[in-house]
């Protein structure tokens, strides 16, 4: 879906501060509450805008060490490993991946010791081969949208 400038602008908005309501982000755009809601109302339903949740550091909840394990499984046992895994809470993310193994998972944990034990959790199923896991020592650029929303919209 393409998005224009008014929509990059609403995204930045919501961005900074979540917790606006439309008849605020309506004033501050300079637009029409109805054109907001309407805004809003599309990009939710596009799937541009997947939740209004919060935030949350996994560090500032007792779990600062995050690493990223590169899976290689046995062939046909996608969907398996997919489900054993949506079973380890500190699994925070999930990909498929082409090049070397066949999914990345980015993990998190009480720390280094901590991070073991997940670690054995999460290859201790019959449909994962061999795990890969590197641990992240800094992040010096965290996940960031609105650089590329402003992009996508045009500005």
């Amino acid at each position: 879906m393409a998005i224009d400038h008014l929509d990059g602008e609403l995204l930045e908005l919501l961005a900074q501060e979540p917790r606006i309501g439309v008849l605020e982000a309506s004033r501050r755009l300079g637009v029409a509450r109805g054109t907001v809601q309407a805004r809003l109302d599309r990009l939710q339903a596009n799937g541009v805008i997947r939740g209004f949740g919060p935030e949350v550091d996994p560090a500032a909840i007792g779990y600062p060490v995050t690493a990223f394990a590169t899976l290689e499984i046995k062939q046909g046992q996608g969907n398996d490993v997919r489900a054993h895994l949506t079973t380890v809470p500190e699994v925070l993310e999930l990909h498929t991946t082409t090049g070397h193994g066949d999914m990345l998972c980015r993990l998190v944990a009480r720390s280094n010791a901590d991070l073991q034990r997940v670690i054995d959790r999460v290859v201790g199923f019959d449909g994962i081969v061999r795990a890969s896991t590197a641990i992240v020592m800094e992040n010096p650029v965290p996940l960031r949208i609105i650089p590329l929303v402003k992009q996508a919209s045009g500005d």
